[in-house]
Parts: structure tokens; C-alpha cells; sequence
């Protein structure tokens, strides 16, 4: 449904109820006021009648009395006069009777029935000479009910007939009046609609103030989109530099290897080979992984123990450790350290942070150190060692991704991998100084910190 539509209707429906009330109320209004209006007429009427009676001694009313009651208020008006003592003086023969003689103010109104319709009766005693007699005159006029009905409906219908066009007139104001105030809108989309999918730059067309809100968040998402593709082709190019270097030497050592005749080279040459080939799947696994976490992908969230992922990453890594005669401690938390999370990038996480020491630590590095613990609601990991180390002042530098502090043959993911998990974990990475080597503290929401949370 367009917003054109959708606004007609609702602006429309709430507009008709609200007519539909007045029409309501003016027919009740009508009503009253065709009553009072008639009442007012027969009251008049009654006095003239009365004062015609007066003057004339009896005799028959005058011509401009006759006028007047015979279309008083756009009806037919009945009247009966008797004089004192009760004598018939002029009128109709038999004036319409109260249902009960409780009726006594002065002059007094009722309804009754005469010659089967239903009338409204006007009924008035004054004190009058006629003819030489003195007594109580009573003047009784009456009238149809219909023809006050059917002037209160002609009032009625016209104001109703006068609300619908009013309403008619409105809905076309709104039809035409919602297109034109919606052609900024339009001329925005048409401005857009002409935009070449690499144009993500900021909206500047002129727009109400109503959808400057829109604008502001379409620019600012056209700034998120460019920054997002911008990252991405950065993240391509660097991604292509480096595999450029373990693909060629990859293809050097496959091309050099036939030529070897000498089985000890061969053996050496094939074994360079496959740790070449390890090395260029490590990287492209760990390219992919980043990415992944880059853009939300990744494996199941579960429930699980901290102190568990540590010991199987740490005996998977403690052959390779304990060859190069480096001492290696794990000190696990005395209680189980259950989070909500992804248990494989937690456990890669680790690896990555084992392995860059044993990378990046020196000849001199004698100690790898992984300790699990609670501090408050979140779970902690620390793993220190006490190699070369890294400067506190180039923290951002050891993080950021294919970025190296020194030569070695690392690919510079390994921390930027790290910080992701971490962050997808709504926790924080942070380089703690020791007086030697390197300290490095993970932490995030135990399970029951992160529902809180959440």
C-alpha cells in the first residue's frame, strides 16, 4: 500500500466518525430546536386567537389572524376558544383532551391525540369580557406532530447534506493535498533511482523536516556501506600480498624437487614442501576465519566450561612446546567457568595466543604460562610468557591484522583473530605490564553475566 493510500485512510476514517457524531447531534438539536420553534408559534398563535377574541366580542377572528394560524411554522394550526362560563365562542368543535388533569401551569403544553394523530396541544386561560360577561377565556391551540417531524428532518438533512460535501471536499483536499506534499519524496526517489550503484556518497537534495531523519540515516548508512566496501577491498588486497609469497614458494619447491637425485635432500626438500604447504592452509584458513568473524559468521553458540577448552588446547599444544624445551603450566580455575559462546573460535582464540608466543618469544623464552579464573561476573584467561615481549605503546599495532612488530614467519592474524572473538563474545582483549615478556588478558560475561545482560 502506498503512503499516499495509507494516509487517506488514516486521515479519512476518524474525519467520518466525527461527522457521523455531528450528524448525530444535529439531529438531536433539530429536534429540540423544532420544538421550541413550534411551541414559540403555537404560544403566538394561542394570543392572538385570544386577543381577536377580546376585540371583536366573540365574532369571527381577522383576516391577518386567519393567515398566520392557518401555516404558522410550516404547519396547519387547530384552534378552540370557549368564554366564560364554558360557551363555545369560535373554532373547531372538540379541542384534543390531557390524558390526566394534572396538567395546571399556565400556559400549559401536552400531547394528545386528535382524529388519530398525535398532536402538540397549547392550552391557556385568561380572564376576559365578552359580550358583557366576565370569566375565564380558555384558548386551546394544536398541531401535527408529523409536520414538526418533518421540519426537524428537513433541518437534519440539510445540515447532514451540508457535512457531506464538506467531507466529500475534504477527502479530495487530502487525496491531492498528501500527493503534493509528498513530491519531495518522490523527487528523492528519482534522484536516488538515478544514482550509479558505485555513488555512495552523501544525500544533499533539500527534504521536509519530517523525513530529515531518514535522509540523515540513508547518508549515514551510505558512509557505513563505503566504509564496508572499502575495508573489504583492503582486506582483498592484503589477503592476495600475502599469499602471493607462500604460493610461490610453494610452486619453487614443487618445481625444484624432481631435479634431486640425493634422497637426504629429496627427504629435506619434500619435508620444507609440506611445511610450506601447512604453513599457506594455516594462512588461508586463518584469512577465512577472520572474515567470517568480521561479518557475524561462525559456528553454534553454546554452554560450556572455560577450564575444559583450556586443558584440550594446552595438550594439543604441549608436544610442540615441550620440544623446544620451553616450560608450560596450565592453572585452571578451582570451580567450572560455564560460558555462552562459540567453544571452537574460544579454543582457536588460545591456540593463537600460544602460538604467537612460541613465534614471536625469542631463543631466550623459557616459560608459557595459561591461567583460567573468575574476576566478579566474567571469566578470565591470561597467557604470559617471558620472551622479548611487546611494547604497551604498540598494542594497537600487535593487534591489527597482517601487521608484524619484527620479522618472522608469522602471518600477523593470529592477535587480530583473537580481538574478534573476543569482541563477538562482548568482551575485551588487553596487554598487561610485566616486567618481562609478554602478558595478554582475555575476559568476558560468564553465562549467567551475558542473559543478564541480554
Amino acid at each position: 500500500m502506498s503512503l499516499r493510500v495509507r494516509l487517506f485512510f488514516v486521515i479519512l476514517p476518524p474525519l467520518l466518525l466525527v461527522s457521523v457524531l455531528l450528524g448525530l447531534w444535529r439531529f438531536g438539536a433539530a429536534q429540540r430546536t423544532s420544538e421550541e420553534f413550534f411551541d414559540r408559534s403555537l404560544l403566538a398563535a394561542a394570543l392572538a386567537i385570544s386577543r381577536d377574541v377580546a376585540i371583536s366580542g366573540g365574532d369571527a377572528l381577522s383576516p391577518s389572524t386567519r393567515n398566520f394560524i392557518s401555516d404558522a411554522g410550516g404547519g396547519e394550526v387547530f384552534y378552540h376558544v370557549t368564554g366564560p362560563g364554558g360557551i363555545y365562542v369560535t373554532g373547531y368543535a372538540y379541542p384534543p383532551r390531557a390524558a390526566s388533569d394534572s396538567v395546571q401551569d399556565q400556559p400549559s403544553y401536552y400531547f394528545a391525540m386528535y382524529r388519530g394523530e398525535e398532536m402538540r396541544v397549547l392550552r391557556m386561560i385568561e380572564d376576559r369580557t365578552i359580550d358583557n360577561l366576565s370569566g375565564e377565556t380558555v384558548v386551546t391551540v394544536w398541531q401535527r406532530m408529523s409536520d414538526r417531524q418533518a421540519f426537524a428532518q428537513e433541518l437534519a438533512l440539510r445540515a447532514i447534506a451540508l457535512m457531506a460535501g464538506l467531507m466529500a471536499a475534504l477527502a479530495l483536499v487530502i487525496w491531492f493535498g498528501v500527493q503534493i506534499g509528498l513530491r519531495p519524496l518522490n523527487d528523492l526517489q528519482d534522484a536516488i533511482q538515478q544514482r550509479s550503484p558505485d555513488d555512495l556518497g552523501r544525500i544533499r537534495r533539500p527534504v521536509p523536516s519530517e523525513v530529515a531523519g531518514v535522509v540523515s540515516t540513508l547518508n549515514r548508512l551510505f558512509g557505513q556501506v563505503r566504509d564496508n566496501i572499502e575495508a573489504h577491498q583492503a582486506f582483498i588486497s592484503d589477503a592476495a600480498h600475502q599469499l602471493r609469497n607462500p604460493a610461490a614458494a610453494l610452486l619453487a619447491l614443487a618445481e625444484t624437487l624432481p631435479d634431486v637425485r640425493d634422497e637426504t635432500e629429496r627427504a629435506a626438500r619434500q619435508a620444507e614442501l609440506i611445511s610450506a604447504a601447512r604453513a599457506s592452509a594455516r594462512l588461508a584458513d586463518q584469512l577465512l576465519q577472520l572474515e567470517r568473524l568480521r561479518y557475524g559468521g561462525g559456528g553454534t553458540v553454546t554452554l560450556f566450561d572455560l577450564n575444559a577448552v583450556a586443558q584440550d588446547v594446552c595438550q594439543n599444544l604441549a608436544p610442540e612446546v615441550l620440544s623446544r624445551d620451553i616450560e608450560f603450566a596450565l592453572e585452571c580455575a578451582n570451580a567450572a567457568l560455564m560460558v555462552d559462546g562459540d567453544q571452537v573460535l574460544v579454543g582457536e582464540a588460545l591456540t593463537n595466543l600460544v602460538e604467537n608466543a612460541l613465534r614471536h618469544g625469542g631463543t631466550e623464552m623459557s616459560r608459557i604460562t595459561v591461567t583460567t579464573k573468575r574476576d566478579g561476573d566474567r571469566v578470565v584467561i591470561i597467557v604470559e610468557d617471558d620472551g622479548i615481549g611487546i611494547p604497551l605503546d604498540q598494542e594497537e599495532t600487535a593487534f591489527r591484522r597482517f601487521s608484524q612488530l619484527r620479522n618472522g614467519g608469522g602471518t600477523g592474524l593470529g592477535l587480530a583473530i583473537v580481538e574478534q572473538v573476543i569482541r563477538r563474545h562482548s568482551g575485551r582483549v588487553q596487554l598487561e605490564h610485566v616486567a618481562r615478556g609478554t602478558r595478554i588478558r582475555l575476559e568476558w560475561p560468564t553465562a549467567g553475566a551475558a542473559a543478564a545482560q541480554g
